[in-house]
């Protein structure tokens, strides 16, 4: 049996030695990513959207193999995520927002349908896709997280994008 660390290295995994594993990669050289920004709770956005390109650059992704769109909403971001993904211009997509709790059930729809868009559209194009559509109960939370998150999905469109490529290379 062989033993790897996880990558938060918080504890050994065990497998058999024979099985064949694909790696995590955060090696963004080369990789074109797409970004989709709402404009809805600016502040918010835009911090996603600096944490988010730091981290891409800090991965090894060009600025120029980089394209950002912005959108009204959080429900027009899953449109314009699905005409990128169409496109077969980019490796990885990352979905930027912020969604916050008010007096009325429109959180939830917002939240759920916007949601289940990035879903669909990743699921029918094939084109991994970051959520980072934050759903807080106010600003505060929203800004609290906004700067992680945006980190965060940075590197996941990378690994997600270098893992399905190691997939397609081994079918």
């Amino acid at each position: 049996m062989s033993t790897q660390t996880t990558r938060n290295n918080t504890a050994p995994v065990h497998r058999e030695e024979n099985i064949d594993e694909c790696a995590a990669s955060l090696d963004g050289e080369g990789l074109a990513i797409g970004i989709v920004m709402s404009r809805f709770s600016p502040e918010i956005g835009e911090g996603l959207l600096s944490a988010c390109l730091r981290e891409l650059q800090r991965l090894g992704v060009d600025a120029v193999r980089i394209t950002l769109a912005t959108v009204p909403g959080a429900l027009e971001i899953p449109l314009a995520l699905q005409t990128m993904a169409h496109s077969e211009r980019f490796d990885a997509l990352v979905a930027l927002g912020a969604v916050i709790r008010g007096e009325t059930y429109h959180f939830e729809i917002v939240a759920n349908d916007s949601s289940r868009g990035l879903m669909e559209v990743q699921l029918d194009s094939g084109v991994p896709i970051a959520n980072g559509i934050l759903t807080c109960e106010d600003d505060d939370q929203a800004l609290a997280r906004m700067q992680q998150k945006g980190a965060d999905c940075a590197q996941v469109a990378v690994e997600m994008a270098n893992l399905l490529a190691a997939l397609g290379e081994r079918s």
